[in-house]
């Protein structure tokens, strides 16, 4: 798997998709780029680093954490640019 900073993604997020939307505040958080047939590439971050970013940072209860994420993070749709957040399993 290919190492990359969060810059280097959104650099070339933004050179496949310039209107490519971003979590703002969860940059370290970001994994890579997800891609869809027929659709232009997105922002793609993992959901567990999220949580724990808002948990640590924020000073949040992992429950809190996990519901105030779904709703202001998940549920802020807007439109088909919108990031994917992901969840990964070994």
């Amino acid at each position: 798997m290919p190492k990359a900073t969060p810059t280097e993604i959104i650099e070339q997020l933004l050179t496949e998709n310039e209107d490519a939307v971003q979590a703002e505040g969860f940059e370290s958080c970001l994994v890579g780029i997800c891609y869809q047939f027929g659709r232009l590439p997105i922002a793609c971050y993992y959901y567990d680093a999220c949580i724990r970013l808002l948990v640590e940072r924020d000073k949040m209860t992992h429950d809190g954490a996990i519901e105030f994420f779904d709703f202001n993070v998940i549920g802020a749709s807007v439109g088909p640019s919108t990031p994917a957040f992901v969840n990964l399993f070994t």
